[in-house]
């Protein structure tokens, strides 16, 4: 009776590991098209705005957001993303958009990321540079680690587009489209 107590243990425990290494990413949350955004703020040795301060998500309301959150080494991934976005030329009382960077993804010191970000905030002053220094935004939304994710935000508070690391073309289109849809109702 006791070795089969110890057979089914054996197999039952790394049963159990193996369920918990698979579905274990399906626990985490995941944004879905059509709702609403948790609220999240970046605050102190969570991260927060590149300028200093605090940053929460509940400022993704009153227009539409662009957000992309970034892996340091993975920046130049969607190059051609941001090229289309900056010729569209939005209307910045429609449109704003923001760059979280999931500064725990790299093993770039953080002094020299900020360099680089206080940099990009001169060249491009009309978007909000954020750091998440825990991955608070892959844990809470479900966004890619170790990548980049591009989210647009309704007015709202709700997600209208999803793409992960490197956007096809259509996927660019699909983008812009959602964009000036939601921009000019």
């Amino acid at each position: 009776m006791n070795q089969d107590r110890l057979r089914i243990r054996m197999i039952i425990g790394p049963t159990i590991a193996i369920l918990a290494i698979c579905l274990g990413p399906l626990a985490v949350a995941q944004v879905v098209i059509g709702e609403a955004i948790p609220v999240v703020v970046l605050d102190e040795e969570q991260g927060g705005l590149v300028e200093g301060g605090p940053w929460s998500s509940a400022s993704l309301n009153g227009r539409v957001h662009i957000l992309m959150y970034v892996d340091p080494d993975k920046v130049k991934v969607n190059a051609h993303v941001e090229d289309a976005l900056a010729a569209e030329g939005y209307d910045r009382d429609k449109v704003a958009s923001v760059a979280v960077i999931n500064m725990a993804a790299t093993w770039k010191p953080n002094f020299a990321i900020d360099m680089l970000l206080k940099k990009k905030q001169e060249k491009y002053p009309n978007t909000l540079y954020v750091r998440d220094l825990q991955r608070v935004l892959v844990g809470a939304w479900g966004l890619v680690d170790d990548g980049y994710h591009v989210l647009v935000i309704g007015r709202n508070g709700e997600v209208l587009f999803s793409g992960v690391n490197a956007l096809s073309e259509a996927q660019v289109v699909q983008l812009i489209s959602t964009i000036n849809q939601h921009a000019n109702p």
